[in-house]
């Protein structure tokens, strides 16, 4: 069975930054790419990120790019999104996904291309 454990959301100050932590964990468990989404309150959840376990490549929202970083370390199975200069906007649930699959720099962004999610954490930025 596929686990995603997100960690690391908080409450901080605009401006401030914060470093989400997914940890993927299942027998066998070899995924493509995983990614960031977050979903604020009365709307749809929307792409961060997202990074392919083959090549390291990596792709961004155009609202997160130069502010966010995604990154993984295989050893420990675990994909971060480290977060800086962080808007009041960034405010949401932050939830990390996987798939096995192959997806592209246009449908890695899609919530429909990942079929692993986790539970998701909350980011709260104080204005």
């Amino acid at each position: 069975q596929v686990q995603l454990v997100e960690s690391g959301g908080g409450l901080v100050q605009a401006g401030g930054s914060l470093r989400l932590s997914c940890l993927a964990s299942g027998r066998s468990f070899s995924w493509y790419a995983m990614g960031w989404f977050r979903q604020a309150p009365g709307k749809e959840r929307e792409f961060v990120a997202a990074i392919i376990s083959t090549n390291d490549n990596t792709y961004y929202a155009d609202s997160v790019k130069g502010r966010f970083t995604i990154s993984r370390d295989g050893s420990k199975n675990t994909v971060y999104l480290q977060m800086a200069s962080l808007k009041f906007e960034d405010t949401a649930v932050y939830y990390c996904a996987a798939t096995i699959l192959y997806c592209s720099v246009s449908t890695c962004s899609r919530p429909g291309s990942y079929a692993y999610w986790g539970q998701g954490t909350q980011v709260s930025v104080s204005s």
